[in-house]
C-alpha cells in the first residue's frame, strides 16, 4: 500500500528590486534564521528572477510568486496577480 503526498506548491513573497527588463522582475526574499549554536537571529536574503507577463509591478512593490516551468535560463518563477 502506497500513499502519495500532494505536491507542495513553492510560493514566496518578496520586494521588487528591479523592473528594468521587459517582463522580468528581480525580487528579493528575506527570511529570519536562528544560528544553531549561538541562537542569534539574523536575516538572509535571496534573489529570484520572476516572470511578469503584464509588466504591472515596479521597484519597491511587494509581490507573491510561485514556481513554474523554466521560461528562460534564470526565470523559473511566475507572479501571482491579486484577484480584483
Amino acid at each position: 500500500m502506497t500513499t502519495t503526498q500532494p505536491l507542495r506548491i513553492r510560493r514566496f513573497q518578496g520586494q521588487v528590486l528591479s523592473a528594468k527588463t521587459p517582463k522580468t522582475l528581480v525580487v528579493e526574499v528575506a527570511r529570519s534564521v536562528e544560528h544553531p549554536k549561538y541562537h542569534k537571529i539574523y536575516t538572509t536574503h535571496r534573489r529570484f528572477h520572476v516572470h511578469d507577463p503584464l509588466g504591472k509591478f515596479r521597484a519597491g512593490d511587494t509581490v507573491e510568486f510561485v514556481a513554474c516551468r523554466p521560461i528562460s535560463r534564470t526565470k523559473r518563477w511566475l507572479v501571482v496577480y491579486p484577484k480584483s
